[in-house]
């Protein structure tokens, strides 16, 4: 292969793997949208199956007086709702995929601009060695 199409190849490379990158971070971001709506969001339980007037409950995160965190205790359903540990398991799986996606785009992003330095620097080495009598 010649070095011209060898870095035309890369390049290509290069930008697919930023797409990838690209593409984990766009997961990542539903992810954090889903952890969001989890713990920003008022939401209703029913106490029973078919419940016609369902129990309405405060926002895990902006609960001041425990509709979401005292639970049964006070003949309350909203606690079994919504539990934290899917709010955290949810923002924990963010974090290794957003990783990933964060190095896969600079990975990607790095290797094309070098790729374009490297080319750059060999048409001025051409245009100099021309120049040169």
């Amino acid at each position: 292969m010649r070095s011209r199409e060898y870095d035309l190849e890369f390049r290509d490379q290069s930008s697919r793997i930023r797409a990838w990158g690209v593409g984990l971070l766009s997961v990542a971001t539903v992810l954090w949208g889903w952890c969001a709506i989890l713990l920003l969001t008022p939401y209703e339980v029913d106490e029973e199956p078919d419940d016609r007037y369902p129990q309405e409950c405060r926002s895990r995160l902006f609960t001041e007086w425990g509709t979401a965190n005292e639970g049964l205790q006070r003949g309350d359903y909203c606690q079994d709702e919504r539990d934290w540990p899917e709010a955290l398991a949810v923002l924990g799986l963010s974090v290794p995929v957003s990783g990933a996606g964060i190095a896969l785009f600079t990975f990607g992003a790095v290797s094309r601009r070098m790729s374009a330095h490297s080319e750059a620097m060999r048409m001025l080495d051409e245009l100099a060695a021309g120049r040169k009598p």
